[in-house]
Order: structure tokens, then C-alpha cells, then sequence
């Protein structure tokens, strides 16, 4: 029993398997609810971030999944609802408005603007 103990507590454990992020109503009671659910019913613990956080907090959210990526080698799987790709590629539209609101956010700390931070 003791080894047992002692082996399980040097295991890593990982608390959640997905890391679900998702902005505005229509998503909340919708796409992903529905998505949410599936992925806990097929097996996938899954944390799905506070519907009250302001915007703009996606692209911290972001940039912290990808320095867990680059620091761990954890793979990444974006998937934008309602975000048009080009807008994506040329940083338009939505996307655009996102990193505006994260400048004027962090006006103060160029630094964190500049660096890997902010991607």
C-alpha cells in the first residue's frame, strides 16, 4: 500500500484536459454548451473559463496557453467561433479590436506588450 502511495504521488496529475475559452451570450447557452458537454461525456475533463470575465482577457488567456506550449511541448488546438480566418492572418476585424483592447489595457507596461506576453 505505502509503495502504491508513494509511486502515485510522484505521477504528475493534470486536473483538465481542455481548456475551453469562449467570449460573448450567444456562445454561453449554444455552440458551447453543447461542445462542453460532448467533450465531458466522451471522457474530456474540461474547464471552461468565467462568462463575467471582461473582454479582451482571451488574449492573455492565449498567450499564456502558448508559453505553456513552447515551456512543455503541450500541443495547441485554437478553434475561433465566429472569427472570420482572414481577419485571423491580417490581425482585422475582431482580432484587431482583441490586441487594441490588451494595448490600451497594459498602455503602462510596454514591456508586457512587447514581449512573448502578448504573442
Amino acid at each position: 500500500m505505502s509503495l502504491l502511495l508513494s509511486t502515485s504521488s510522484s505521477i504528475s496529475r493534470k486536473k483538465y484536459d481542455l481548456f475551453l475559452s469562449f467570449r460573448g451570450e450567444d456562445t454561453r447557452n449554444n455552440f458551447t454548451d453543447h461542445l462542453y458537454d460532448a467533450l465531458n461525456r466522451g471522457g474530456i475533463v474540461t474547464f471552461r473559463d468565467d462568462p463575467k470575465l471582461e473582454a479582451g482577457w482571451c488574449l492573455e488567456e492565449l498567450a499564456k496557453i502558448v508559453k505553456q506550449k513552447n515551456d512543455k511541448g503541450h500541443k495547441v488546438f485554437p478553434i475561433f467561433y465566429d472569427v472570420d480566418p482572414s481577419d485571423l492572418r491580417k490581425q482585422k476585424g475582431k482580432v484587431e479590436e482583441a490586441f487594441a483592447k490588451y494595448e490600451e489595457r497594459y498602455k503602462e507596461d510596454t514591456d508586457k506588450i512587447k514581449s512573448g506576453e502578448m504573442l
